[in-house]
């Protein structure tokens, strides 16, 4: 089972400022369409949606979502963006929801979107630089 550890858990004392998704074309479009998306079936089977932190990443899929942490705990009242233990040493952020109720990750907290580049067997994008 996961523990938690906190809604703003940086690396050695740092904060962070953002979060990302490694998201598909069709959930970045559902997002857009919608405003709000609940992810894959992974996200939907887990109750959360699943993020990383950058130094996490690595970016099998085509897009790359950048989510501002100060965003989400202004509009989302703070409580759905929780940090947890997954393997017992690597801690990845889960958005939640308010109060733990699994909601959508709103199109507003995503800052920027950037589709992932295959070049020589490496992934890349300005935000991995």
């Amino acid at each position: 089972m996961a523990a938690k550890e906190g809604i703003r858990s940086g690396r050695e004392g740092e904060e962070e400022e953002h979060v990302y998704r490694i998201s598909t074309d069709k959930e970045w479009e559902e997002l857009q369409r919608n405003g709000s998306c609940f992810g894959g079936q992974l996200d939907k089977s887990s109750g959360f949606i699943h993020l990383s932190k950058l130094d996490q990443v690595y970016p099998p899929l085509p897009s790359l979502l950048s989510i501002d942490i100060a965003l989400v705990l202004r509009l989302l009242l703070g409580d759905g963006l929780i940090y947890e233990v997954v393997d017992g040493t690597n801690s990845f952020p889960h958005f939640y929801g308010p109060s733990r109720s699994f909601s959508p990750l709103p199109l507003d907290v995503v800052i920027k979107a950037e589709k992932l580049v295959l070049a020589d067997g490496q992934f890349s994008c300005s935000l991995l630089n």
